[in-house]
Formats: C-alpha cells, structure tokens, sequence
C-alpha cells in the first residue's frame, strides 16, 4: 500500500460531530432540508500555523510536447474557499494534480503551509488533502480500508467523526464494498469524508460535486465553508450554486497569469 501514502491526507484525527439543526442549503438548483453539519474540532485546536499562506505557488508551467497547457502561474491564499472556474480544456485538472504533489511541474514550485513541493515533498503533501476527480486509485480497496489505511499511515486510528460525516453522506451501506464497485459518487464521498482526517493546511479538489445528489452537496457545502474557517480549501467546479453556496472567490487562469 506504499502508493496510498502519497495520497496526501494528514491524519492526526480531528473529531467531528454533528449539531442541530433545521438548516436550508440551495446548492444545484435544489433547496434542501436537512440537519446543519458543524464541525467541531475537540481533539485540537483549529490551526494556528505560522506562515500567512496555506497554499502558495510561482512561476507554474507544464506543458506536454508542443502543447502549452500553462506557463507562469502563481497564487497565493491564506484561508478560505476557492473555485477555478475556466473553459473547459483549459487545464484545471493538471494544475490540480501539480499542486497536489501527483503531475511533476515543468518549472515553478508550490508552498503548502510554508513547505516546498520540490525540496520536501513529503512534509509538503503531510499538509494536503486531495480528492481528485475521478477516485478509483485503489479499486481493490473497500472504503473503510482506505479510510483505515490512510489513518493507519498518519499514525491514528480512524476517528469516529470520519465515520458520522460518512453517516451523512449516505455510505453507511457502501464502506465495504471495493472502490471497483462503487458508483462515482461513492468513491468521491469516501474520499471527501477522508478530508477531516486531520489537520490539513490545503484541501483541493477536482469537480467535488460531481456525482453528488442534491442531499450530499449540502452536507458538502458545511464541510468545506467549516474547513475554510481555518485553512485554503481550493476546488474546480462549474457548479454556480454551490461555489455562491460556499462563498467562495472565483478565478480563472487569467487571475494566475504573470502580472505585466
């Protein structure tokens, strides 16, 4: 199980639980009742991390033979949520995967919590929590194993919270099928849930509505306005709804363009 160790999930367990209440969350299109998730961090503190930018990059290019699929990039966000909202085609899912540690930048580097992607890659990704778009890199896994596997490689157990936020998400009756069996929602809510396990400074995602019903995307709006209190939660989405629903800011690849 090397491989899932560079998944990029920090495991120090954050304790989550579930409040009341009747809440309204409008993601979708769709308007939707259902208990508010709060996440309460008892175990630990929300972060308090001595660098001004959970997530940084500069001077991002990858290209793929001839083809230019950006040059130049550079950011940086302390806290708070952040879509990337472009054509498609344009290359969100790479630079993705290159400020998770998965896709090997032509030039530039990425800081996450202070820590460079090129010179330590695994201190780096210990402060990441990645949930790619399409989540079937372990297909022989059944979801409570990764979970277990993750945790197991942070050194933890696999928190009860992890498992109520699950509850939410409806998989309750999916945890021991293998990822080869799920459906894509499935797999993209066990990689969701996956995201409190610990304290990560950045948690970026491809598309994380995806596959969600209407019922999962509210419980995803409270998981990622909670997360953003304390650290970057950076996504792609074409979801309108769900990036207002979020407040998240949005920006395109010509907000990341070297400034003339």
């Amino acid at each position: 199980m090397e491989n899932i160790r560079s998944v990029g999930l920090n495991v120090k367990c954050a304790h989550a639980h579930i409040t009341d209440a009747s809440h309204t969350s409008k993601a979708g299109g769709c308007t939707v009742q259902l208990a508010a998730i709060q996440v309460a961090v008892t175990r630990h503190q929300f972060l308090r991390l001595p660098f001004p930018f959970m997530l940084r990059f500069e001077n991002l290019s990858k290209r793929y033979g001839d083809h230019i699929v950006f040059q130049g990039l550079r950011y940086d966000n302390g806290t708070g949520c952040v879509a990337l909202n472009d054509e498609m085609g344009s290359g969100k899912t790479t630079l993705l995967g290159v400020l998770a540690g998965e896709i090997e930048p032509d030039a530039g580097d990425v800081w996450l919590a202070g820590h460079s992607l090129r010179t330590e890659p695994l201190k780096a990704k210990s402060m990441l929590a990645y949930v790619p778009d399409d989540c079937i890199a372990y297909p022989l896994l059944s979801g409570r194993a990764f979970l277990e596997e993750i945790a197991s490689a942070r050194q933890t157990a696999l928190d009860s919270g992890v498992l109520e936020l699950a509850s939410r998400f409806g998989l309750a009756a999916h945890l021991e099928k293998r990822f080869e069996q799920m459906s894509f929602g499935t797999r993209k809510k066990i990689f969701l849930s996956a995201t409190l396990l610990g304290k990560p400074a950045a948690v970026i995602a491809d598309e994380p509505t995806g596959g969600l019903d209407a019922a999962a995307r509210s419980v995803l709006v409270e998981l990622f306005t909670t997360l953003a209190r304390d650290r970057t939660v950076f996504f792609c989405s074409h979801d309108a709804a769900f990036v207002q629903a979020c407040s998240a800011k949005t920006i395109s690849f010509a907000d990341l363009a070297p400034r003339a």
